[in-house]
């Protein structure tokens, strides 16, 4: 059996995250742009996936949701550059963004306090049971996640690190 495993070509495991994937406000003035992100190995009765990533160091008490993206076809096993662009132009047909903890409905750059210690990013993909998440358009990251996990049949990480 084939292991699951994601990568990116743009963010390898354990480096530091290029200033291009920096949110645009808040202080940060990076490009707001979503890596390339493939995933290969998903195992038999994938019938759609997820992609997230979470910024567990967020001084919020809950951690930070930068990209949550749901419904993405079985056969699909990458999401190109900027996929994460507001209005899901660039997402495979069907997959939809949930709202970030910024508010908003696309790729939310790392944009960590200045003089933080570097936050960690964890980029997943969940191989769900299920072609598409039941939670309505405006449903929270944390909603989502509950529904992603109760569906999920194998996921596959990798962390890299971003500060200021």
């Amino acid at each position: 059996m084939t292991a699951f495993t994601l990568t990116s070509p743009d963010i390898a495991a354990g480096s530091t995250i290029a200033q291009v994937f920096e949110f645009d406000g808040f202080g940060c003035s990076g490009k707001n742009q979503s890596p390339v992100l493939r995933w290969s190995g998903a195992p038999e009765g994938t019938k759609s996936f997820a992609v997230n990533v979470y910024d567990p160091d967020a001084p919020t008490g809950s951690g930070f949701w930068h990209w949550y993206v749901i419904d993405i076809p079985a056969d699909v096993t990458e999401l190109p550059a900027d996929a994460g662009a507001k209005g899901g132009a660039n997402l495979p047909k069907g997959a939809r963004q949930i709202r970030n903890d910024y508010g908003i409905y696309a790729w939310g750059g790392v944009c960590p306090p200045p003089g933080d210690k570097p936050h960690r990013y964890i980029f997943t993909v969940h191989a769900l049971s299920v072609e598409r998440i039941e939670v309505p358009d405006d449903a929270p990251a944390a909603l989502t996640g509950f529904m992603v996990n109760a569906n999920t049949i194998a996921k596959a990480s990798f962390t890299a690190t971003y500060g200021r």
